[in-house]
Formats: C-alpha cells, structure tokens, sequence
C-alpha cells in the first residue's frame, strides 16, 4: 500500500531561549545543542490517498512542526518523511503574497509555486476567481484586503491546483460561515478525488466534520488516534472544553 504522506519516528527540536541568546551561542562557540526544545518525539504518521486526518492537541504540542515538516519548510533531526505527489498548503493566511501585486497577479505566482504552468492557471483563473467571490476587487492590490479576503483567495488557489497532497493550518478559522461551508464541500469533493488532506485545527467541530480520523498530540507524541468523533471528545474532556 503507497501511502500519500509517512512520517517514520520523526523527531524535531529547536534551540532554546531568545533570538539574542541564539546570537550569543554562535559568536562565543557555544554548544548549541546544549539548551535545545525537542518538540515532536519519534512520530510515526500515515495518510493514505482520499484520507483526511486531523491534528488536535494544546498549542505547542507539535501540530504546526508536522505541517512545516511536510510541507519541506523545516527537516527533521531524526527519522524520514516520504511524499507522494503534489503537494498544496496554507500554512499562514497571505503567506506568499506581495501586498503590492493585484489578487490577480499573486494568483498567478501562488499557482506556479504549487507547480501550475501558466496555461494551466489561465484555464482555472476564472473557476478560482468565481470561487473566492472577490469579483472585481480581484484586480486590487492585496494590502487593501480584509483577512477574510485574503483567505478566500489562498483557499481558493491551494483547492484548485489538483494537488495529491493538501496541509491546512487552522485557516478555515477566518471567514463568514457561508464561504466556510463551501470550503468544506470543496474539500470533500477533493478528497473524494484522491487528495491526501493533513488538518490543523482548534475547531473540534470542524475536525469532525471533515475527517475521518483524528490524532490526538501531547507533548510531542502521539497520545491517541482514532474516529474523530471519540478523539475530539476524549480531548475536549481533558481539557475540559465544551464537546
């Protein structure tokens, strides 16, 4: 069985205390492994192809390092991640976009960072364009955008792309419910096509909603993994959330 995503005891850390404290290590030679933060601790992760999976846990756990992890920005200190495919990601809202480029214009550069040539982002501009709902504002520089806005428009390009890999950190966070439930159809529907979906989110109800298993982090390891609806509640109860 090829899986989409696998992490194989994937540990990661990063050195301790300050930015000034870090510049201090390096000028006087200091050992720099000797104040360091281990933040994931052997993980072992699989998606398989049209799964969607759900990261939960405290802030600080290591949900977002996952994603980074995945995503290539970061590499592990330990262990192997292999990838199947494509890879799309929202990791942080507007991220990649030039605030003095058109929606239009960071359109164009954030397909081709996913891997679109331009003939293949013209044929989609106007699907991604009629998807955000910007309309004509599509053609303003991105700085007069509300956060609102700048999602719809990273969304709209990171669904649209037919990547076999889709990573998403806590974004669906931000907008009106209407375009939220659009949001969710679109990643049904890709899902169903085959995308592998990795889904950081503090929203049990929208983890629910769209995953069919969720994994449960505590302190950098995986405390449990199972149906969405048993692991959401098992942690809303630890931390005495509302279920």
């Amino acid at each position: 069985m090829e899986y989409a995503i696998e992490l194989c005891h994937v540990s990661k850390s990063f050195p301790a205390g300050s930015v000034r404290t870090q510049l201090k290590d390096l000028f006087f030679l200091r050992n720099p492994s000797a104040g360091r933060h281990t933040v994931l601790h052997g993980i072992d992760l699989r998606v398989l192809p049209g799964e969607a999976v759900g990261l939960v846990g405290r802030n600080g756990c290591g949900k977002s390092t996952i994603l980074q992890l995945v995503s290539r920005i970061l590499c592990p200190d330990e262990g192997s991640i292999t990838l199947h495919g494509r890879v799309s990601a929202l990791l942080e809202l507007g991220a990649g976009f030039h605030p003095d480029l058109t929606g239009r214009e960071n359109l164009r550069t954030n397909a081709a960072v996913f891997g679109l040539t331009r003939a293949e982002t013209d044929r989609r501009m106007e699907t991604i364009i009629r998807f955000s709902e910007l309309g004509h504002r599509i053609d303003d520089p991105v700085r007069t955008y509300s956060s609102g806005m700048y999602m719809r428009l990273a969304f709209s390009v990171a669904v649209h792309v037919d990547s076999d890999i889709l990573l998403i950190d806590e974004i669906l966070a931000v907008g009106d419910a209407a375009f939220q439930e659009k949001c969710f159809a679109r990643l049904q529907e890709i899902r169903r096509s085959g995308t592998a979906i990795l889904l950081v989110s503090h929203d049990t109800a929208q983890l629910r909603a769209v995953c069919d298993r969720c994994v449960w982090l505590q302190d950098g390891t995986i405390r449990a993994e199972g149906a969405p609806e048993r692991i959401c509640g098992d942690y809303a109860a630890s931390q005495q959330l509302p279920s």
